[in-house]
């Protein structure tokens, strides 16, 4: 008898690609901003590591969106988007005025959790696996963190002191529940970015 893994309803492969998934790259440092009063607007991110870009553009890209690489001001690399109308929903969902804020009816799954690892995941051997949060939108951090616990992965919040701003997964258990909400890496990935660095083998 061969055994079959069981899909849990809340992962990446339980549904299409939508575009409210890239909503997971906001739970990170993205940002998402309207063009003064139209009804258009732009979601980037800064990426700490350029690797990440190729991975983020192939999946903004499954989701009908085209990207490009520019410079910030101090030099960083940005992964953004055309000001566009279907991102405007987006904006006004994650945005109270300026100020970015996480939804109130938010709700984590594993597509989400998806982006938010190819935008900002890390695994650190030393006190387990990482979701970097936005250091410009603190009041982000704990309804992220409550959303991610509801989804069966307690976390703890670091601070800037701590490795963070970030929420450390740890523990095999849950390390292996995560791999199973987001699925298994996509091309261009680097294999260190995944939690299945920090699994044991077999």
């Amino acid at each position: 008898m061969i055994a079959v893994a069981q899909l849990s309803f809340f992962s990446a492969e339980a549904s299409d690609a939508r575009l409210d998934d890239l909503a997971g790259l906001l739970c990170g440092p993205a940002q998402v901003v309207r063009f003064g009063a139209s009804d258009t607007a732009r979601l980037s991110i800064v990426l700490a590591d350029p690797s990440r870009a190729p991975a983020l553009c192939a999946a903004a890209a499954a989701r009908g969106v085209v990207t490009e690489l520019a410079h910030s001001e101090g030099g960083s690399q940005v992964l953004r988007t055309a000001f566009r109308r279907d991102l405007v929903e987006l904006a006004g969902q994650w945005c109270r005025g300026a100020i970015k804020s996480v939804p109130e009816d938010f709700t984590m799954d594993g597509a989400l959790l998806r982006m938010w690892v190819l935008g900002a995941g890390l695994p650190d051997r030393r006190s387990g696996y990482l979701l970097g949060l936005d250091p410009h939108a603190p009041q982000t951090h704990v309804p992220l963190a409550e959303a991610v616990t509801r989804l069966g992965l307690p976390v703890i919040r670091l601070g800037p002191r701590g490795a963070g701003p970030a929420l450390r997964i740890c523990g095999t258990r849950r390390l292996r529940r995560l791999a199973e909400l987001i699925g298994e890496p996509p091309a261009y990935t680097p294999a260190a970015h995944w939690p299945d660095a920090l699994l044991p083998a077999g």
